[in-house]
């Protein structure tokens, strides 16, 4: 199972990496500000984690944009392909698990039972 790491800046995300270099799992990095993200792989994690964790609702670009008054499922997936820096990052999809942020416990968990 291939895993992805849709990343941006920040240590979460480098802490993410670190952990599956430190484990020697291999990964494909995706630059979500650079490069974006597909709306089948944004589905797709919303349906694993939830549309609401994927918003980085302590931003100052969500608090001032259209999404931070909306709930409209449909509005909020085009807006987050429209700006991805509005993703919580860093996303790690494997197959039709996700996580969102730094989840080391999760990805232990994963890897235990041979998901990875």
């Amino acid at each position: 199972m291939a895993l992805q790491i849709y990343a941006g800046k920040g240590f979460d995300t480098q802490k993410a990496e670190r952990f599956f270099k430190e484990r020697r799992i291999a990964y494909q990095r995706v630059d979500v500000l650079k490069y974006g993200i597909g709306k089948r792989e944004l589905e797709s994690v919303a349906a694993a984690v939830g549309l609401t964790e994927l918003c980085d609702r302590e931003s100052k670009a969500f608090r001032e944009s259209v999404l931070a008054y909306t709930q409209n499922r449909e509005t909020i997936l085009e807006g987050l392909l429209e700006k991805p820096q509005l993703l919580k990052l860093p996303l790690v999809r494997c197959g039709r698990l996700a996580t969102v942020g730094y989840c080391p416990e999760t990805w232990t968990a994963w890897i235990e039972q041979k998901r990875i």
